[in-house]
């Protein structure tokens, strides 16, 4: 009989602690399995975005958006439109990934220490790198035509043929914009297939770009670059404005204007 309460004793005992342990599910590699945990809040404002199909279409509509803004840049920075567009393709995952979406910052730019405008913490490199944010997207390519022309690192750039995206490609790379090796023949490939290097086209006058197209508006339809053949009355005559709502907005004195000027219209 003593026999027996023992065993009822050890019995009691084996099923009591089985039943106290905490059960710790483990997710083999390829598993597609996933272990919930609780992790200390981090300091991130932006987060992954779920993945969105990129179509021909997707890709050809960025373009077309972002088209006008980029030859404007090159006429007034003169870096290649076929460049600007396509590192703008490239670097923003084609307007979907989560910087782009979130920061408006097309080019992956990150703060540096000259940076004094908005910020925000993304994982690239390494965690919680600073990223610039923008209220615009136009602001980001802005800001991009200003970063390769401020200071000395990508002086060696606008030594090159404006027109050879190729040279263009290799010098981002060797001047570290990117840290992938293989971001020349990305680029290359993209402005190629999409054939951007049409956006190219364009002629200097001076030192600058003129275009001798169609009117160009840009940043958000603020701005507005004078054409061959505009006066003041025409200019407001396409935005619906008076001459003198259009001196009174760029504090003009006289009506002078010049080819290749920047107008605010809005």
């Amino acid at each position: 009989m003593k026999k027996i309460n023992v065993l009822l004793i050890l019995a009691v005992l084996f099923v009591s602690c089985n039943t106290n342990k905490s059960v710790i599910q483990t997710t083999r590699k390829g598993s597609k399995n996933t272990v919930s945990r609780n992790y200390s809040k981090r300091s991130k404002t932006i987060e992954s975005t779920p993945r969105v199909k990129v179509t021909n279409d997707l890709i050809l509509n960025y373009i077309e958006k972002y088209s006008v803004i980029a030859q404007s840049n090159m006429r007034t920075y003169g870096i290649p439109a076929s460049i600007i567009l396509g590192q703008a393709l490239l670097e923003s995952g084609y307007g979907t990934a989560a910087l782009c979406l979130q920061a408006n910052n097309h080019f992956g730019i990150k703060c540096h220490k000259d940076w004094a405008g908005s910020s925000v913490q993304y994982d690239d490199d390494t965690k919680g790198e600073c990223f610039r944010k923008y209220n615009d997207p136009f602001d980001s390519f802005r800001d991009h035509a200003v970063f390769l022309t401020s200071g000395s690192r990508y002086s060696q750039l606008f030594s090159l043929d404006i027109k050879d995206y190729k040279a263009w490609a290799r010098g981002l790379k060797a001047a570290g914009y990117a840290t992938d090796s293989q971001y020349p023949s990305k680029l290359i490939t993209l402005i190629e297939r999409y054939e951007l290097y049409n956006y190219d086209n364009v002629e200097f006058v001076g030192e600058r770009l003129a275009n001798n197209s169609n009117a160009r508006v840009y940043n958000n339809n603020r701005d507005y670059k004078v054409q061959q053949g505009d006066t003041l009355y025409s200019i407001s005559k396409k935005f619906n404005l008076t001459v003198d709502e259009l001196k009174q907005k760029n504090n003009f004195e006289d009506n002078s204007i010049a080819i290749g000027q920047t107008i605010r219209v809005k």
